[in-house]
């Protein structure tokens, strides 16, 4: 079977192009649809023969907080139809991506061992725009096993200073 990330790039792209003159609006029903889509129960029921098309689509309809427009309508019941469902959060990540380009941003992840406050955040967020070389849309996930200090994860690149990372390169140094 290919690759979901193959699977997904001819949707994210087809309704990027659809979307253009409403990127951020796309995005914010996407991501809700693609938070319902990988819920497990929705996978298995999608995944049944008895459900149909309509009821697959009503479920997840039914349990979007937002009113869904036309183009997430038909966008869901293709994606749908086509048993591309579980495609679905990796479409939603690959839009994101499209859009960010566009927008000359990138997502990332800062991992911390501690809860990060605001002031802290945004010098964090300061200091790797510049080591990035473009604006970046930071969120934080804690991380306690990484002793201390952070580690930023941009896409393919990753940034580790964290002291987890240290003890590992000294450990290697050591034993080399």
């Amino acid at each position: 079977m290919a690759e979901l990330a193959t699977i997904a790039r001819p949707y994210a792209e087809a309704l990027f192009k659809a979307s253009a003159s409403d990127a951020a609006g796309a995005s914010v029903w996407l991501d809700e649809l693609a938070a319902i889509a990988a819920n497990p129960q929705l996978q298995q029921f999608a995944g049944n023969p008895n459900a149909g098309v309509d009821q697959v689509f009503d479920v997840i309809a039914g349990v979007a907080k937002t009113a869904l427009p036309d183009a997430a309508k038909n966008f869901l019941r293709a994606v749908i139809e086509n048993g591309r469902l579980s495609a679905l959060p990796e479409i939603a990540n690959q839009f994101r991506t499209l859009k960010n380009a566009l927008g000359g941003s990138s997502d990332a992840t800062v991992f911390s061992a501690f809860p990060m406050d605001a002031a802290a955040l945004a010098d964090v967020s300061s200091v790797l725009e510049k080591r990035f070389g473009r604006k970046l849309n930071l969120s934080v996930a804690l991380q306690p096993e990484l002793i201390g200090g952070i580690r930023v994860v941009v896409g393919d690149e990753v940034l580790d200073t964290s002291v987890k990372a240290r003890l590992e390169q000294m450990k290697l140094a050591l034993t080399a």
